[in-house]
């Protein structure tokens, strides 16, 4: 039996090409996939490690004693996870002010996250602090 000249239809080699283009979409929505998987966990990561950050600035804004000047470190556990953060203090130039660098890091994964603040130095020259010593000169106790 011979084909009849209006009958149409897709040859071997159409339905092999059309069959491997799909496959290559296939392939390349799996991968889209697994890349957006990744990218969701590292971005939960990265916000947990913000919220760790912004905890600790918000203990450090709202403690009624300045900071310590220096560098200092801490754990914290937030999302299930132990987070390690830093926290570096140093009075601004006009020194009513301490600049606090605060970072933290999640060991794992090492999803980082850091923040500036600025708070006032606390104590004047001329008030005693809370134990009675007379403040220091820039009002801060030294590491």
């Amino acid at each position: 039996m011979s084909p009849k000249q209006n009958e149409r239809g897709f040859t071997l080699i159409e339905m092999l090409v059309a069959l491997s283009v799909f496959s290559l979409a296939a392939l390349a929505l799996i991968r889209l996939q697994a890349y957006t998987t990744r990218n969701a966990a590292e971005l939960e990561l990265r916000v947990i490690a913000q919220s760790v950050v912004r905890n600790r600035a918000v203990e450090i804004l709202t403690d009624p004693r300045p900071p310590t000047l220096g560098e200092t470190r801490g754990e914290e556990q937030n999302g299930g996870l132990q987070w390690q953060w830093t926290q570096t203090a140093k009075l601004t130039e006009d020194q009513g002010f301490v600049q606090v660098d605060i970072a933290a890091r999640e060991p794992i994964s090492g999803a980082p996250a850091s923040l500036t603040i600025l708070r006032p130095s606390g104590l004047r020259l001329d008030e005693p602090s809370a134990d009675g010593q007379a403040a220091t000169q820039d009002g801060l106790s030294q590491q």
